[in-house]
């Protein structure tokens, strides 16, 4: 049987609609830097629970970013299906670093399609969609608002996965071959 495919829209922000997930992760960060996006996100989350709304100077980058974000966790929940497929050659210790390690264990870092796995196991596109839309609503409010839900766990599988793909960039990739 086969699978329904997601739509990345990523009209909204690159222009013009991608199909591969691997070239929206390269248009994403070919968009803006991943430091960019996790400080962006990481201030969004912060913006929550403060009487401040985010970025009122300019809230049109914040519909950008949502619009954005949202292709990249699109693509990231058909990169957690692409885990039996590709995987990163590996690197050579002089090429390895802690910092290029950020959030991720070692293991990770050794294969970043098991970020994308470990997210999509516990939460569903769904309950990301929802982080993001929820994050940035609290972050563009002048009040502060009790919520219910955990907001913290998918933030931090963001951030994972948002480092896993500036590896899976860094890094080259190859289609497992299967034996016949």
């Amino acid at each position: 049987m086969k699978k329904n495919k997601i739509s990345f829209e990523t009209n909204f922000w690159a222009h013009y609609e991608l199909e591969n997930p691997f070239e929206v992760i390269d248009a994403f960060f070919g968009s803006d830097s991943l430091a960019y996006y996790k400080q962006t996100l990481s201030e969004i989350v912060f913006y929550r629970s403060k009487e401040e709304v985010y970025n009122k100077e300019c809230p049109g980058d914040v519909f950008f970013n949502y619009t954005a974000i949202r292709s990249f966790l699109r693509a990231c929940s058909r990169l957690s299906d692409k885990r039996k497929k590709w995987k990163v050659r590996e690197v050579s210790a002089a090429q390895r670093s802690i910092l290029s390690q950020a959030s991720l264990t070692a293991e990770e870092y050794e294969n970043p399609f098991i970020v994308f796995q470990n997210a999509f196991e516990e939460h569903s596109l769904a309950d990301f969609e929802f982080f993001l839309c929820e994050v940035i609503h609290l972050a563009l409010r002048p009040t502060i608002v009790e919520f219910d839900s955990d907001l913290l766990t998918p933030y931090i599988h963001v951030i994972k996965m948002l480092d896993a793909s500036q590896l899976l960039l860094e890094s080259d990739v190859e289609k497992i071959k299967i034996n016949e």
